[in-house]
């Protein structure tokens, strides 16, 4: 695996070594500190830590304000994007705020529907779905375009991730969902936390099988 961004995490993966993350929950309020407090108490023992966007569908401290506070705590951030809130003008816009601030990492995710969050008469967008967003940041940096067709300068250098559920059901169209991200540009994969063993060693064969384990790192959650 040849490294194709200035990521510390992508580093660290291409070169085969074990890579540990861990997530940070903004607050609920503009106390921007409280971030730097979670960070503080895992960036002995972790490579990179993730910072949740509106996770559950509840307002938060924005992911990339966080995220922008890690950086320059000397930490590694990934920026985990949902599209439920953003249409692709938000999105792309605040894939360049985040590339401005050198966030080399960006975890590519749909989101939570908001009738599960504290705002359920709120009305979504999913303007585009997780595997378009992968496209699009791929677009972005490895051809300059916008999805409009304007060719930047300056180009988002990120290393590219998004979610994998090993256990939802259907079963049977998991590891075809990997592959759609895979083809589309993902990087590294995060899975959903591992409670059923046995299906994840399944789901984990079905990836060999396809050789997808050696077309994406792939990060399973503890």
């Amino acid at each position: 695996m040849n490294t194709t961004t200035p990521s510390k995490l992508e580093k660290i993966l291409a070169e085969g070594h074990f890579a540990v993350t861990s997530e940070c929950g903004p607050p609920r309020g503009a106390n921007g500190e409280v971030v730097e407090e979670k960070a503080n108490l895992i960036k002995d023992h972790v490579d990179a830590i993730n910072v949740t966007d509106n996770q559950t569908s509840v307002v938060r401290l924005c992911s990339l304000a966080a995220c922008i506070r890690i950086k320059q705590m000397g930490l590694e951030p990934v920026l985990q994007m949902v599209t439920r809130d953003r249409n692709r003008i938000g999105i792309q816009s605040d894939i360049l705020g985040a590339a401005s601030f050198g966030i080399d990492n960006i975890l590519c995710l749909t989101g939570d529907h908001q009738h599960f969050g504290d705002h359920p008469q709120a009305i979504n967008v999913f303007d585009l779905d997780s595997t378009q967003l992968i496209q699009t940041v791929k677009l972005m940096r490895d051809d300059g375009q916008l999805l409009g067709g304007f060719e930047m300068k300056e180009r988002p250098n990120m290393f590219i991730g998004a979610a994998a559920n090993p256990f939802a059901d259907p079963f049977e169209i998991r590891v075809a969902r990997l592959a759609k991200k895979v083809a589309a540009g993902c990087q590294f994969i995060q899975t959903q936390c591992i409670y059923n063993m046995e299906k994840f060693k399944t789901w984990m064969q079905q990836v060999r099988d396809q050789g997808l384990h050696e077309k994406v790192a792939i990060l399973a959650g503890l």
